[in-house]
C-alpha cells in the first residue's frame, strides 16, 4: 500500500511540477513557452520553472504583479510586446536575475519610474520603443550596467537624462529616432555624452530636433555650441507672508507683454532666456584681428611711404633752388656796380 501511495502520489505531482498553462506550448528541449496570441490579461501562472524563454507578445495583458515571476527564475528572454501596458512598477522583474533580453516595444507605457529594472546584472537588451513614455528616469536601477543595447525610438521623449547614460557604461547600441526633442538648453549634457559615445565606436540613429522652429528638422550633433545658452535658474517662490496680500502693481497688470502683444519672456519656457546678441566664435574673432593688423599695417605703410616720398621731394626740390641761385648770387655784384658807374660819369 505504501508503495502505491508514493506511485500514486508522483503522477499527481508530476503534471503540476512540469506543468505548462492551457493556452501555451512548452517545449522542453527549447526551454521556451509560447503564450503569444492567447488572449492573456496577465502573465499566466503554473508556468514549467526550467523555461529560459517566454513569449507572450500579441496579448492584452495590462498589468505585470510583484510576484509575477516567481516561478520562472531562469528565464533569460521575455518578449512583452505588443500588449496594453500603460506602466511598470518597480521590481516587477526583480526575481530574473538571469534575464538578457526584455522586450517592451509596441505597449502604452507613459513613463518609467527610477529603478525599475533593478536587479537584472545579466540584462544586455532593453527594448522600449514604440510607446509613450514622456519621460525616463535618472537610472534604470541597480545592476544595470551590463546594457549594451538601449532603444527608446517612436515615443514623446523631449529630453534624456545625461546622467542616465552615464549610468550605462557598456552600451554599444542607442537608438533615438522619432521622438520631439527639444534642442535647449536642457539637451546640452546629451549632445556632449552623444559625441564622446561615437568618437568611443558606438552606434546610433542620432537625434533630429523639433524644436524650437529655427532647429526643427536639423541634427543635434550639427547644431554649434554657441547657440546652446546656459538654463535660467528658476528662484523659489516667496514664503507666504502672514495677513492678506494684495497685489502688486505687476501683479495687478496681468503678464507682461511686449511691443507685439507677446509675453515678454518670448514665449520661451523653462530654460529659454530672453533674447541676446549672439556670441562670436573664436574663430570669427581671431579672423577679425588678423584683418585688422593687416589692415593697419598696410595704412602704416603707405603713410611710411608718403613720408619718404615727402622728404626725398622736399631735398630734391632745396638742391635745385641752390643750384639755379648759385650762379645768380656770382654774377649779381657786377650788374649791381653798373649804375653807380654811370651815375659818375
Amino acid at each position: 500500500i505504501g508503495n502505491w501511495l508514493l506511485v500514486w502520489s508522483a503522477i499527481l505531482l508530476a503534471p503540476t511540477a512540469h506543468s505548462c498553462p492551457e493556452k501555451c506550448l512548452c517545449h522542453k528541449a527549447s526551454k521556451t513557452a509560447d503564450c503569444k496570441n492567447r488572449g492573456f490579461t496577465e502573465i499566466p501562472a503554473r508556468l514549467p520553472p526550467e523555461i529560459q524563454i517566454l513569449q507572450l507578445q500579441n496579448n492584452r495583458i495590462w498589468r505585470i504583479n510583484q510576484n509575477a515571476f516567481t516561478a520562472t527564475p531562469l528565464l533569460k528572454i521575455l518578449d512583452l510586446s505588443n500588449n496594453s501596458l500603460s506602466s511598470v512598477a518597480p521590481g516587477a522583474f526583480q526575481k530574473l536575475r538571469y534575464l538578457q533580453v526584455l522586450n517592451l516595444t509596441r505597449n502604452l507605457i507613459h513613463y518609467i519610474e527610477n529603478k525599475t529594472f533593478s536587479f537584472l546584472p545579466h540584462l544586455k537588451e532593453l527594448d522600449l520603443s514604440s510607446n509613450s513614455i514622456i519621460r525616463l528616469p535618472e537610472t534604470f536601477g541597480n545592476s544595470t550596467g551590463n546594457i549594451t543595447l538601449l532603444s527608446v525610438k517612436h515615443n514623446k521623449l523631449q529630453k534624456m537624462e545625461r546622467i542616465l547614460l552615464e549610468s550605462l557604461p557598456n552600451l554599444k547600441v542607442v537608438l533615438f529616432k522619432d521622438n520631439p526633442w527639444q534642442c535647449n538648453c536642457n539637451i546640452f549634457g546629451m549632445k556632449l555624452w552623444l559625441e564622446s559615445f561615437l568618437y568611443r565606436g558606438g552606434i546610433s540613429d542620432g537625434i533630429i530636433c523639433s524644436a524650437p522652429g529655427v532647429r526643427k528638422g536639423k541634427e543635434l550633433l550639427k547644431v554649434p555650441y554657441e547657440l546652446f545658452g546656459a538654463c535660467a535658474l528658476r528662484a523659489p517662490p516667496p514664503p507666504p507672508a502672514s495677513g492678506p496680500q494684495w497685489p502688486g502693481p505687476e501683479q495687478r497688470g496681468g503678464p507682461k507683454h511686449g511691443p507685439h502683444g507677446e509675453p515678454a519672456d518670448g514665449g520661451r519656457g523653462g530654460c529659454e532666456q530672453p533674447p541676446r546678441p549672439r556670441p562670436v566664435s573664436l574663430r570669427h574673432a581671431i579672423a577679425t584681428v588678423v584683418i585688422t593688423g593687416v589692415v593697419c599695417g598696410v595704412v602704416c605703410l603707405m603713410m611710411l611711404a608718403a613720408a619718404v616720398y615727402g622728404c626725398a621731394y622736399a631735398a630734391i626740390t632745396a638742391k635745385y633752388h641752390r643750384e639755379q641761385l648759385a650762379p645768380v648770387r656770382q654774377h649779381g655784384a657786377p650788374e649791381e656796380k653798373e649804375p653807380f658807374q654811370s651815375s659818375m660819369a
